[in-house]
């Protein structure tokens, strides 16, 4: 059995501090300013010999616009709803606020175990707190400093004594840790422009609100990564912050939010690429584009909003060439046009994502690639270089993800890079390895005659 412990408080507690100390990585974006956190982010705790699951989600506040603080409202109580234990986090510093007492009041009303965290209690800055505390009516508070790791060994032991006395498990699950390892799993990220449709997007698939979504422009901040099961297999979903031009961003915020967006697309092994299909492509959606291919990930594109597009056949077919002519280095790459929000094409998305990794996971035998090599260079041989024949001997695969090959010649330096399109377009042509990056490295082979 695998336990929930939920992060619940007023903005700026310290919550997604106390939830990167506890995953034990900065998965969350941390700034001293309130209301950073927007969405609810899940990950895998360990404290000690404790292994479970925790949920950071956004800061309880009043001051928000009346649409805005209702989403984020519905998405905290959905946090409260799915977890089994509630850390009700105070600032130690500030002491308890009339807030704190109407979030204390939720936690009872909800009937959840809840332990009350007093934070940024380094040293003995909260000691004038704790009375105040007991008053909420959760027994004895915790003092401690999640940035300085300071009395988690209490947060342990209350959160070990509650695992037994209200669960019936082992609090050491590390079996559970080894069966999760053992499942194969396929990591996508939702990558593009602001407000183009990636969160719409994701909770289209789960079926669900994960993300918090809207007419405003950069909800989201932290990338969201949610597991899902599709027919039978693991699929980690990420959704990321809208990225736009760099000379554009100036916020702080903003800048971690892109950041984390990129470190995301850069551990993920599908990326879907989300246009605006409603207007003409931007040059900003196809530098989204370049960097997944650069990154050597599976590429995917999503036209989104196409239920707003009147030519559709024509605007289609303007798409794919223009597609086909920027990003040449993933020719063939797959096109989806659907609606979100709507739904349409939906059904037409995940066996598109499945055939790119399939392509991107792709091994070719040696004697097939050197047979290809040779008609290809009877075919076609490349130029000479200052008069001397540029011979390729032999060529194999040195790995997958993406397809990356190595070719053993005379002259590495002198092949043009040309010839070296040409080379990747036969491979691509030949082995099917439509819409995924292909890397082709020249090595220089032995002389086994020199000493």
């Amino acid at each position: 059995m695998s336990i929930t412990v939920a992060l619940i408080g007023r903005p700026n507690v310290g919550k997604s501090t106390l939830f990167n100390r506890l995953v034990q990585r900065r998965a969350a974006i941390i700034k001293d300013i309130p209301g950073v956190t927007r969405d609810r982010r899940e990950g895998d705790a360990r404290l000690g010999n404790l292994n479970f699951r925790i949920i950071d989600t956004a800061g309880l506040d009043d001051s928000n616009s009346e649409s805005f603080a209702s989403r984020i409202m519905d998405q905290t109580k959905t946090a409260i709803h799915t977890a089994d234990i509630i850390l009700m986090l105070v600032d130690g510093r500030l002491g308890v606020t009339p807030f704190d007492q109407h979030i204390a009041k939720m936690m009872h009303e909800s009937g959840k175990k809840t332990i009350l965290v007093l934070t940024k209690c380094e040293g003995t800055s909260g000691d004038l707190s704790i009375p105040d505390a007991w008053g909420l009516g959760f027994g004895c508070p915790i003092p401690i400093s999640a940035e300085h790791a300071e009395g988690l060994s209490d947060l342990h032991d209350v959160l070990s004594s509650c695992f037994r006395e209200n669960f019936d498990c082992d609090v050491d699950s590390s079996k559970l840790d080894k069966k999760k390892k053992s499942l194969p799993s396929l990591k996508i990220s939702i990558v593009g422009r602001p407000n183009v449709g990636k969160s719409t997007l994701l909770n289209r698939i789960l079926g669900e609100e994960r993300s918090i979504t809207g007419p405003e422009s950069g909800l989201t901040r932290d990338s969201v990564s949610v597991e899902w099961d599709y027919m039978g297999r693991i699929i980690q979903l990420v959704d990321t912050a809208g990225l736009r031009r760099r000379a554009k961003v100036v916020d702080g915020i903003e800048k971690l939010s892109a950041a984390d967006a990129r470190r995301s697309l850069g551990k993920s092994e599908v990326v879907i690429i989300m246009f605006d299909g409603s207007v003409e492509p931007s040059k900003q959606d196809f530098s989204i584009a370049s960097l997944a291919i650069s990154e050597g990930r599976a590429p995917l594109i999503v036209l989104n909003k196409w239920d707003c597009v009147k030519n559709s056949k024509n605007q289609l077919l303007g798409y794919n060439n223009l597609i086909s002519r920027t990003l040449s280095q993933a020719k063939g790459i797959s096109i989806i046009p659907l609606s979100a929000l709507s739904g349409n094409g939906i059904e037409l998305l995940m066996p598109a994502v499945l055939d790119a990794h399939r392509c991107w996971n792709q091994r070719i035998k040696t004697a097939e690639l050197n047979q290809w090599l040779a008609m290809t260079l009877e075919h076609h041989p490349p130029p000479l270089s200052a008069g001397r024949r540029i011979k390729m001997r032999y060529i194999t695969q040195v790995k997958s993800r993406p397809p990356t090959f190595t070719i053993f010649c005379n002259l590495p330096t002198e092949l043009p890079e040309s010839y070296l399109r040409y080379l990747v377009n036969s491979l691509r042509d030949e082995f099917n390895l439509l819409g995924v990056p292909i890397r082709i490295n020249l090595k220089k082979g032995k002389n086994p005659y020199v000493k």
